[in-house]
């Protein structure tokens, strides 16, 4: 199930572990690679290496970038394996979590749960956490790799309002299971969101509530980059998005949720990807400028 022009790509931030990770992570799931790396010069944190990869056909974007956020499980990336569609789902899951396991550490152990014969929730060696799941196939049909976000601390039972929010805000969005917490399952609020996806720009992502005490919450070392083909767009997102004006700077947002964004032009690919040097210094040195992204200017940068 591949989402080829992708709206939505998760960003993952390293201190200097971006390519490391990915190709990590491109060696341990199905259908994954490196597509492209670049290194910028000059930026605050000073040589960046910039990689995008896909894992199981989907695309994700990586950066080292120093030391300043650190990568937690308020976001974390379910991974369903399908019977009906992955011959050896079982088999599978099981090598994916013995790789993950590696240098990590386990939030729930791989088990049977009341929701799944087989379960598991690992954060690994770089502090990205991973829900596998041996998922049946009852129901539409979901992509193999699924952002979830965890509302927890002062978040705890805002799950339902962000969903309703950016169903509001894209244009393309649907809502797709809801499961609320029944009594009894203290501290959990009955009523608040036990699981529940949605599907923005036909990116499917998942939220929850938890009451429990979690000594993390959302931060940018996770975002979320939205393409766009016009400076309109931009401004679009820009304006619906932003909520926390010191937390914009080059492209990157912060909701009233606490989840940042990037709104990047959707050329920014080729030119980082396809520049030469003198053109990736120009189009670096002028977006280190912007907190919005202009597009015309970052044109006239490229070309010079």
């Amino acid at each position: 199930m591949k989402n080829l022009n992708q709206k939505i790509v998760p960003h993952l931030w390293y201190d200097k572990e971006a390519i490391e990770a990915a190709e990590f992570y491109a060696s341990i799931f199905p259908d994954s690679k490196i597509i492209d790396i670049t290194t910028i010069h000059d930026t605050p944190s000073g040589d960046s290496d910039i990689v995008s990869f896909e894992l199981w056909g989907q695309k994700f974007m990586a950066i080292s970038a120093g030391p300043y956020f650190k990568i937690n499980p308020s976001v974390s990336f379910i991974v369903n394996f399908d019977p009906s569609r992955e011959k050896h789902a079982r088999e599978k899951i099981n090598e994916v979590w013995t790789k993950l396991s590696e240098g990590g550490k386990v939030l729930m152990p791989l088990d049977q749960y009341p929701f799944s014969e087989r379960y598991g929730w690992i954060q690994d060696k770089y502090g990205l956490s991973w829900q596998l799941i041996l998922s049946n196939s009852e129901g539409e049909e979901r992509p193999t790799i699924v952002p979830s976000l965890l509302f927890v601390g002062d978040k705890f039972g805002m799950a339902e309002e962000a969903i309703r929010f950016y169903l509001s805000v894209f244009k393309t969005a649907k809502q797709g299971l809801i499961a609320r917490y029944p009594k009894g399952m203290e501290p959990d609020k009955e009523g608040t969101i036990m699981f529940s996806d949605f599907s923005l720009e036909n990116q499917w992502f998942a939220a929850m509530d938890s009451a429990h005490e979690h000594k993390f919450s959302f931060n940018e070392a996770i975002s979320f980059m939205v393409y766009c083909d016009t400076q309109e767009e931009i401004d679009y997102y820009w304006e619906k998005l932003s909520a926390v004006p010191e937390a914009e700077q080059c492209g990157w947002l912060k909701d009233q949720f606490g989840i940042s964004w990037q709104i990047v032009p959707s050329e920014m690919d080729k030119m980082m990807s396809k520049g030469t040097p003198e053109q990736l210094a120009r189009v670096t040195k002028a977006f280190l400028k912007m907190k919005k992204f202009d597009l015309v200017e970052l044109q006239k940068a490229y070309k010079g």
